[in-house]
């Protein structure tokens, strides 16, 4: 995208995307699609879902370029005790995917967010013990 003068301007897709306001619309109609997956609405339990979806929002704004940030290390930290299996986490990439793509993404952004998605699986899902 050009700006002024020519300079190249470049939007998040946080940005093109709407902000925090559109986000949340995202991670809740996500959440509704988790809650009612045979496989993963266990995982949810007795949560705080108004928190969670906060905490989500805010983690998949900082995917998209947003004002949020969260290292391996607190993802690893803060679903470590779920014990995640890796059939778990597929259903939940595939399951944001399809939302993202309800919610109109253009498919390349889609692909950039589920592989961002990806490259954090080995923090949420459970390893095997040696």
């Amino acid at each position: 995208m050009l700006g002024f003068e020519g300079a190249d301007v470049s939007v998040s897709l946080f940005e093109k995307y709407g902000g925090f306001a559109k986000v949340s619309k995202i991670v809740m109609a996500f959440y509704d699609s988790l809650l009612d997956s045979d496989l993963l609405a266990e995982y949810f339990e007795g949560s705080d879902m108004r928190r969670l979806i906060d905490h989500q929002t805010k983690f998949i704004a900082s995917l998209m370029g947003g004002p949020a940030s969260y290292t391996n290390e607190a993802l690893h930290q803060i679903h470590a005790h779920l014990d995640i299996s890796p059939e778990a986490f597929e259903e939940m990439a595939l399951i944001l995917e399809q939302t993202l793509e309800d919610f109109d993404f253009d498919p390349d952004d889609t692909a950039h967010i589920i592989n961002e998605i990806r490259r954090r699986e080995p923090f949420v899902v459970r390893h095997a013990r040696s």
